[in-house]
């Protein structure tokens, strides 16, 4: 399970980038309670998701030439540096090269070997999201891709992350994430891989990592989404043992799911 005791591998931030940050800022509250705050005017639009006076995300104006709205997961790092040095070394590509965001942290951007962005915080000041695995607020990342044994490879190397399979049926696989330090037993999860299946790859689909919010209901939570401008992936669905989940896109075309976890979070 996701906490706030960050420890490296761990996600530890999320940002949403879209080409109209007042727009996404009230489709969000809508759907989830949030509120904005900005990082201020020297911040290019950039500025935090909160609930309750609490960081539970941010997000900016699409900054990269031909970048897509997106979600992007970062993973705690003691030293972007290193893990940029990792990362080339284990096939993937440096986006955005470390830098320092004034006294918060430091940052860096990549995409691994199958595709998918992804980046990593280095705290300063600002350790990371302030609250997780609460209703409305991170409680999962997830990584569909196109090549489930590269990924698992690069991540690996990169965060010495370990994987348990679990069996989906035929001959599909949900592999779980756990980093190392991030706990004893089974509850260590963070997130999960899932190789994307064969209709998916045939219609183009690319390799992407998504967000899971949790929500204390899934079906309303979901109608409140599509009643403000979402688009539908996964209409609401049970997975049992693991609970009632959907998947849109927000009007701007980032995708994002929802879960109500079963057992419930607390």
């Amino acid at each position: 399970m996701l906490t706030t005791r960050y420890v490296p591998g761990t996600p530890n931030w999320l940002d949403l980038g879209t080409p109209d940050v007042d727009a996404a800022v009230a489709f969000y509250s809508a759907v989830f309670g949030w509120s904005f705050a900005s990082a201020g005017p020297e911040a290019g639009g950039y500025g935090f998701f909160q609930l309750d006076g609490k960081t539970v995300g941010a997000v900016g104006p699409l900054t990269e030439e031909g970048a897509s709205p997106a979600w992007t997961a970062y993973f705690h790092t003691p030293d972007a540096d290193a893990t940029t040095k990792a990362v080339e070394q284990a096939g993937g590509a440096v986006r955005v090269p470390p830098m320092d965001v004034f006294t918060a942290g430091r940052l860096a951007g990549y995409t691994d070997p199958t595709g998918a962005d992804f980046a990593v915080w280095q705290p300063g000041d600002v350790q990371g999201l302030e609250r997780v695995m609460e209703p409305n607020t991170l409680c999962w990342t997830e990584l569909y891709t196109t090549d489930v044994a590269m990924a698992k490879g690069f991540y690996r190397s990169v965060f010495s992350w370990s994987f348990r399979d679990m069996p989906m049926g035929g001959d599909r696989f949900y592999s779980i994430v756990s980093s190392p330090g991030g706990g004893e037993g089974e509850d260590t999860g963070q997130g999960g891989v899932l190789q994307l299946a064969e209709e998916n790859l045939a219609a183009g689909s690319a390799s992407e990592w998504h967000p899971y919010f949790g929500v204390t209901d899934c079906d309303a939570t979901y109608a409140a989404a599509l009643d403000h401008g979402a688009t539908v992936l996964i209409p609401p669905t049970t997975a049992p043992g693991v609970g009632r989940l959907a998947m849109v896109t927000d009007p701007a075309g980032a995708p994002f799911a929802l879960i109500k976890g079963d057992p419930e979070m607390t």
